[in-house]
């Protein structure tokens, strides 16, 4: 492919797809290259439902292969929550400190080891009218009880993946994207359009 247009103004999420998914298209652009085009409401109850709007929605303003994210925290002492409400727990118009801080509130008096959670990502390719490619990538892990690290973005400083001893936020990219949810979709993507 020539052009994956990213169906997503989060510029760490574009970084991020870009990287994971070097080598499918020669070129990657986000929506920021694209102001005129306006992304649906995601009224979907499913990540994948919120995936393939985003990305039909880009496809038919643009009529080039777009690439819908939606993804996740799931914390299972909040049954699943913030889950498809992820990047708007905290409000509408909330950022990633709000969120973060909203989170550890919630879990003030949840104990360490009842603090495990996951990263789901959905990414949804649409190519044309009728071809779509869907996957999903899981990274189990807990919450921690402060922020750790300076890299990453949303809920990042607040995730350790199992078997790990730095946050999302600690690690070098290369790191995270191996083992992170995103990281496995985008795996899971590779192997479906090779």
């Amino acid at each position: 492919m020539e052009l994956i247009v990213l169906a997503t103004l989060n510029d760490g999420k574009a970084r991020e797809l870009a990287l994971l998914l070097d080598g499918l298209a020669a070129r990657f652009e986000s929506l920021r290259a694209h102001p005129s085009v306006t992304l649906p409401p995601e009224t979907g109850s499913t990540y994948r439902e919120n995936a393939l709007l985003k990305a039909r929605a880009v496809f038919a303003a643009l009529g080039r292969p777009a690439l819908g994210d939606d993804s996740g925290l799931e914390v299972d002492a909040l049954a699943g929550a913030p889950g498809i409400r992820s990047a708007r727990y905290a409000g509408e118009s909330a950022n990633n400190r709000a969120n973060n801080e909203k989170l550890l509130q919630t879990l003030a008096q949840v104990p360490a080891d009842s603090r495990t959670a996951r990263f789901r990502c959905v990414l949804a390719l649409v190519r044309g009218p009728g071809d779509e490619v869907v996957v999903e990538g899981v990274c189990e892990g807990q919450i921690l009880d402060a922020p750790r690290g300076e890299g990453g973005f949303g809920y990042d400083p607040l995730f350790l993946p199992d078997d790990e001893t730095r946050s999302f936020a600690e690690m070098p990219d290369d790191v995270k994207n191996a083992m992170s949810h995103r990281g496995k979709a985008a795996a899971a993507l590779r192997a479906l359009l090779r």
